[in-house]
C-alpha cells in the first residue's frame, strides 16, 4: 500500500533550514521508508513512541529525526529537527496521553 505523505507548515519550514545533502538524504529517507511501510518498526530507524499521543512515531536519519503520525492511508510529519533539539520539542509540543 502507498501512503501518501503530508508535511506541516513547520516540518517544511524545518527542511528548509537543513544544508542541501542533509535536506536530500531526508527527502530520500522519508520516500523510501515512509511511503510503503511507516508502521514497521526496528530496532533504530523507526520507533513507535510510548507515553505521548502525538506524534505517534519517529524516524532516525542519522543526526535528524522525523516526528510524524499515520493514519489510514496518510503519514502526516509534523516536525524535522536535529537530534540535540528532539527532546525539547518532544515537551514542548508532544501531547501527552
Amino acid at each position: 500500500m502507498k501512503y501518501a505523505i503530508i508535511l506541516s507548515p513547520e516540518a517544511l519550514e524545518d527542511l528548509r533550514h537543513l544544508k542541501a545533502p542533509i535536506r536530500s538524504e531526508v527527502k530520500e529517507s522519508i520516500e523510501i521508508h515512509l511511503r510503503h511501510e511507516p508502521l514497521k518498526e526496528s530496532k533504530s530507524r523507526i520507533k513507535r513512541l510510548r507515553g505521548i499521543q502525538r506524534p505517534e512515531y519517529r524516524l532516525r536519519i542519522g543526526e535528524i529525526r522525523v516526528f510524524y503520525d499515520v493514519s489510514e492511508d496518510t503519514v502526516e510529519i509534523l516536525a524535522v529537527i536535529p537530534k540535540s533539539k528532539a527532546s525539547d520539542w518532544l515537551e514542548r509540543l508532544g501531547e501527552s496521553k
